[in-house]
């Protein structure tokens, strides 16, 4: 899949997506999110709570984001795993209004309100929904 055409299945309403991390420690967590977008070919952005998602990548800038389009089978669903590191996560100032003020837009007041940090990503590596090669 090419950027483009992730970049069309990542940004589109609805869709289902979930973001993979973990701690110094190993242990994992896997939570839905509907606030990243990608805003170019190797940047992803979202709002984030104050949550185990939140505290795993303060420890560890590693990240996995799966995002999948139902399709008629398994097969025919459409989607990526999204490798992420984290190029900065801020707490106050511009880029956190930016996209504190998105979520409000897209969400709502109260979705806006929980918002704890902004996260900008790299995107490291693009997977297959489904690969049957090793």
């Amino acid at each position: 899949m090419d950027r483009k055409e992730l970049m069309a299945i990542f940004n589109k309403r609805p869709r289902i997506g979930t973001l993979s991390t973990a701690n110094l420690k190993g242990e994992v967590n896997a939570a839905v999110f509907g606030s990243p977008q990608m805003i170019d070919e190797n940047t992803v952005v979202m709002g984030i709570g104050s949550n185990r998602s939140f505290l795993n990548l303060k420890e560890n800038p590693n990240a996995v984001f799966l995002v999948m389009e139902p399709g008629r089978t398994v097969m025919d669903w459409k989607g990526a795993r999204v490798y992420l590191q984290v190029l900065d996560i801020e707490e106050k100032g511009g880029f956190f209004d930016m996209i504190k003020e998105t979520v409000g837009k897209a969400a709502g007041p109260q979705a806006a309100a929980m918002i704890h940090a902004a996260i900008r990503f790299k995107i490291k590596e693009v997977r297959p929904l489904v690969d049957l090669k090793a």
